[in-house]
């Protein structure tokens, strides 16, 4: 039976104590700050202290721009001793999805992505996963909500944008509980910040990847495929990946880069395609971490596993072993 958001609340609450120092773990992006900042506000003169710590460098212009704009404090990973703490909480995320995760026995979970299994047997804390909902944005409005706290302007605007990134404007991914959250707090939200930081996403170095993307493109039965060689940043596939799917006849768009001897690899579908996260773990998962959602999902391959397990040996050779292996 699931439970109630008063009963919810009062579970995460359980949870801590006065004199508690808390370090709060996200893999940043909009949905993940905002869901970090809502949780600080619950928190707020209920424990000794709070740290909010990002494991991934913020690179990406939206991002470093609702940062800025919002006044967001975030301590990279490399920068805090866990030792400091005696209470973690993982926001948007599980204890699988990164190796510095599992460096702690997380305290809280608040996530909206689908149940890692090894989970379940790590769940002697309070954990709180809905894969049906659009945004763990929503379920922190939900938590605000049946805490009586208003959220203030700046935290409203960010959980915002977490809704609209994670539901790509409620065109996937969404559910009507995101739809009431968006209506909760939007007397709140500042929209001409939001729209700053949401324009924001594209940055001079990026354009000569669109580029080398349009030149490299291989369209097959409605899916297009790029590669992108060596990346300054991963999020640039993530860019290229979103432009692609405003063609009118593709239906999936796959998009990979090389990062830091990494092989990454973005998918994007229309929403009435086969799951991308599915399909992504049965391409990449016995190499590498992959998955996500119906629509949208992520691989992270060692680059040399990668071209010992294919035979891969040049950026040809990896965009034909994916378009092969996507089209099966």
């Amino acid at each position: 039976m699931a439970l109630s958001n008063s009963e919810r609340i009062r579970q995460f609450y359980a949870r801590f104590n006065k004199g508690d120092r808390v370090l709060i773990a996200i893999n940043a992006d909009p949905d993940a700050i905002a869901g970090a900042l809502a949780v600080k506000r619950l928190l707020w003169k209920k424990v000794a202290s709070l740290v909010l710590v990002n494991v991934n460098v913020i690179e990406r212009p939206d991002n470093i721009a609702l940062v800025n704009l919002l006044g967001v404090s975030l301590v990279y990973k490399d920068e805090v001793s866990l030792s400091d703490y005696n209470r973690y909480v993982l926001v948007d995320s599980q204890p699988e999805h990164h190796a510095w995760f599992s460096r702690f026995q997380p305290d809280v979970v608040i996530d909206h992505h689908p149940l890692a299994e090894p989970a379940k047997r790590r769940s002697s804390g309070y954990v709180d996963i809905r894969p049906t909902y659009g945004a763990v944005s929503t379920m922190l409005i939900e938590y605000l909500k049946a805490a009586r706290i208003k959220p203030s302007v700046k935290l409203a605007t960010a959980l915002y944008l977490g809704i609209k990134a994670d539901t790509s404007n409620f065109e996937r991914h969404a559910r009507l509980e995101d739809v009431r959250a968006f209506q909760a707090i939007y007397k709140n939200v500042n929209v001409h910040l939001a729209r700053r930081i949401e324009q924001a996403d594209i940055e001079p170095e990026s354009l000569d990847y669109f580029l080398t993307a349009l030149n490299r493109r291989v369209m097959r039965r409605g899916w297009l495929f790029a590669h992108l060689g060596e990346v300054h940043t991963p999020d640039v596939c993530v860019l290229v990946a979103d432009f692609f799917m405003r063609v009118n006849t593709v239906k999936w768009s796959v998009v990979s880069g090389i990062h830091k001897g990494t092989l990454i690899v973005i998918l994007r579908n229309n929403g009435i395609s086969r799951d991308a996260g599915q399909k992504a773990s049965k391409v990449f998962g016995r190499m590498g971490s992959a998955g996500g959602h119906q629509s949208m999902a992520r691989a992270e391959v060692d680059l040399e596993k990668f071209s010992v397990h294919t035979g891969a040996q040049n950026d040809d050779d990896i965009q034909h072993w994916i378009i092969q292996h996507f089209l099966k």
